[in-house]
């Protein structure tokens, strides 16, 4: 710069006139260097600092398919996974036992009692229901609702799977599915055609030997439906010991499964109680998300995918909240639309169930172990030896059958228990009593959910129309005549008391559908708001390989995507859809077991 103002000072006046404007000009560029250099050392960091906050996938939600899906990614040591859950740990300075609440097994209730590790979601007032706001928990926590579940291991059936594909989810079929089932699976039995031997999720049989579970079974057989040793396998039609996601008398979450054996890989990062509210996009193509963690709004990339599995309310959510859904709801709300998907939220299916509870004349229910000093003793044998009526959730006979001639396989369920559940479990129980959890599973009512708002903190509309069909409103009349022909038989003779509720009062179909509706409550297997199918099907919301339709690099993989309900529990089989998921991800051929055996009923003219 000397030599230029040298030159400046020896010049005539119209030269210091050029000269000073050189000079202006020499500077504004200088200043316009600065400006860039300034620009792009702020984009550099900006980029260095998405560079160390970037993954290949971003996973929202460590719940039973996201700790599958975190587990099976990272087994790859060069694929970088961030985990993202809105709940805390399951795990306090790293004890289960500090956390009994989550990991004892009978205290299952406690947590579904309140909001520490659940959403506790509510639907709308339900018209065909006597306008009852129904009570929807869902964990929030890692292991998801594994971590509150009854933690009952059902499969459905295989037929449902089947259906699956006829209804566009191709490649989802049974033979499709069962291996992943056996993959994810070690049951305490060992492996057979329909079992897995060295899957990380654990699966046991009740231990207490209960009076009363013999009883039930033997009922059933007396009122003659057959036993089977295996719901899960050849044969759900029937009653017989349940399957429970129990090991060594604790529970036995996706987080205890999947997740704690991973957490130490470099590879996978975990971040608790961090609220995802946005998918970020480049067009269609998705390249991470927002979260709010500590009051601190931030991004994480994924240069590869974003995999939703926050389950069938949070997932649709989400989705809707980034401007995929139905463009005219997201329009009245002001949301720009990424892509119209009218299926988004839409096709809303759940599993409603009613207790028929029967007093009993002997005191070996679970009544005494529920007094305060009996459930100090419980929980202290528990915590120091994993052992005893803490080590069960006492669920642990049950079954399933066809409510009528005519019906293909079974379309009803039974769960029962050596006591008496009140308002789930929020109000004590208060007698000796038995009790079955018994529903419809397959039921014609459809719902929806929607935004209530952009606030990604409120619950959004849920809508799950509870028995608007005349079909649902007559199965669960036959679910209670059915329950009442059982606990009629001579095997509970010598424990049979009045009958509790509904009551030897109601007996009309009338009076029945009364009781229906005043006492039946979700079975919580919320499911299909992101439904599978094919890009021709306008209510699919993902496609076949779990992508959601019109988009690039973004999955959905839970409960959402079943086209339709499994007839039975949802836990097992989202584990296994996120399971086969991880191989499709990875770009692995589907797994596929061919021509395995499944019983069907010697006869469709007769219902047992």
């Amino acid at each position: 710069m000397s030599y230029l103002k040298k030159g400046v000072k020896c010049c005539s006046p119209m030269h210091k006139v050029t000269g000073t404007l050189f000079k202006a000009h020499i500077l504004k560029n200088i200043l316009g260097i600065n400006e860039q250099r300034c620009k792009f050392s702020h984009t550099s960091s900006q980029l260095s600092s998405e560079k160390a906050n970037s993954y290949n996938y971003v996973i929202v939600g460590a719940g039973s398919a996201g700790c599958v899906l975190a587990n099976r990614l990272t087994e790859d040591p060069l694929s970088t996974v961030l985990l993202l859950e809105a709940g805390p740990k399951d795990t306090l300075l790293g004890s289960k036992r500090l956390m009994w609440k989550i990991h004892m097994p009978a205290a299952l209730t406690y947590n579904l009692c309140d909001e520490k590790y659940n959403w506790y979601y509510h639907t709308t007032s339900q018209k065909h229901m006597d306008n009852r706001i129904m009570y929807w928990p869902r964990g929030r926590v890692w292991g998801g609702s594994s971590s509150l579940n009854a933690m009952v291991y059902i499969r459905g059936h295989a037929e449902d799977y089947n259906r699956w594909s006829r209804e566009g989810a191709i490649g989802w079929d049974y033979e499709h599915c069962l291996p992943y089932f056996k993959k994810a699976q070690t049951h305490e039995l060992g492996p057979d055609q329909y079992r897995g031997g060295n899957g990380p999720l654990y699966v046991s049989r009740g231990k207490t030997n209960h009076p009363l579970h013999h009883a039930f079974l033997e009922a059933t057989q007396q009122a003659g439906y057959p036993f089977t040793d295996d719901m899960n396998g050849y044969q759900q039609e029937g009653f017989g010991w349940m399957d429970m996601t129990v090991h060594q008398g604790q529970r036995w979450s996706t987080a205890s499964a999947y997740l704690h054996p991973a957490i130490s890989r470099p590879n996978l990062s975990v971040a608790e109680k961090t609220l995802v509210t946005k998918i970020l996009f480049q067009g269609t193509k998705s390249i991470g998300v927002e979260y709010v963690k500590n009051g601190q709004r931030k991004k994480a990339f994924a240069s590869k995918e974003v995999i939703l599995s926050g389950g069938a309310i949070n997932s649709p959510q989400l989705l809707m909240l980034s401007g995929i859904g139905n463009a005219d709801d997201l329009k009245k709300l002001g949301i720009p639309v990424v892509c119209h998907l009218p299926g988004v939220g839409q096709n809303l299916q759940d599993h409603l169930e009613v207790y028929v509870q029967q007093k009993c004349t002997k005191p070996i229910t679970l009544y005494n172990a529920q007094k305060p000093v009996n459930m100090v003793r419980i929980g202290l044998e528990w915590l120091w030896k994993f052992t005893g009526e803490g080590a069960t959730a006492h669920l642990e006979s049950g079954g399933f059958i066809r409510s009528e001639p005519g019906v293909p396989h079974p379309d009803i369920q039974f769960h029962f228990l050596p006591s008496q559940v009140i308002d789930h479990g929020r109000v004590a129980s208060t007698m000796e009593a038995y009790q079955v959890h018994v529903g419809p599973m397959r039921s014609t009512s459809v719902g929806w959910l929607k935004l209530k708002s952009t606030d990604p903190n409120d619950h959004p509309i849920i809508e799950p129309n509870y028995m608007s069909t005349e079909r649902d409103i007559w199965e669960f009349r036959q679910c209670v005549k059915l329950t009442r022909e059982i606990f009629a038989q001579k095997a509970f003779e010598e424990f049979r008391g009045p009958e509790i509720q509904p009551g030897n009062d109601v007996q009309s179909d009338r009076e029945i559908d009364a009781f229906i509706r005043q006492k039946a409550d979700s079975a919580y297997h919320p499911s299909c708001t992101c439904k599978m199918g094919q890009l021709s099907d306008s209510t699919a919301v993902v496609d076949p390989q779990a992508k959601v339709i019109g988009t690039e690099n973004l999955r959905v993989v839970d409960a959402s995507i079943m086209p339709s309900v499994v007839s039975g529990n949802l836990n097992a089989p989202t584990i296994m859809i996120a399971e086969k998921a991880a191989d499709i991800i990875k770009g692995l051929p589907s797994l596929q077991e061919k021509n395995v055996p499944v019983y069907k009923p010697k006869t469709l003219e007769t219902q047992r």
